[in-house]
């Protein structure tokens, strides 16, 4: 592997708008595998890529157990149908999750309108009453 398809800890972090302690964290915990040069962090291309998978993961509100099943889904074996049917079960629960957010989110956006609205005929009543 050439040196251009390898990016240090600060190049990542500029890339990717994450800190040093993010990646460290995220090397920690096994979801990335920097190579090392001493005490220096180089990661691959394939670094990169799961480091986007596991911000997409985390955007879309996965814990970082639920982000570690669907990185096994790259880990090719003859259990690669079951992950994949894991990791379909789990991003449709996920994505019910969200539907359900939004509808709540919905529900409160139109229930402070209406207070909003509430308040707004009070205080066109006060300024009415006090004009009079």
């Amino acid at each position: 592997m050439s040196t251009k398809d390898l990016m240090t800890i600060r190049e990542m972090c500029d890339a990717f708008d994450v800190t040093p302690r993010t990646l460290r964290f995220y090397e920690a915990k096994e979801l990335l595998a920097p190579q090392r040069d001493g005490q220096k962090r180089l990661f691959t291309r394939r670094d990169r890529a799961r480091l986007k998978l596991i911000l997409r993961g985390k955007r879309f509100g996965f814990s970082l157990e639920e982000i570690r099943q669907l990185l096994n889904l790259y880990a090719p074996g003859h259990e690669q149908e079951e992950q994949l049917r894991r990791a379909h079960a789990l991003a449709q629960q996920r994505l019910n999750d969200l539907l359900d957010r939004r509808t709540e989110l919905d529900h409160a956006i139109e229930d402070l309108k209406d207070q909003l609205g509430l308040v707004d005929d009070m205080i066109t009543d006060l300024q009415r009453s006090n004009a009079a």
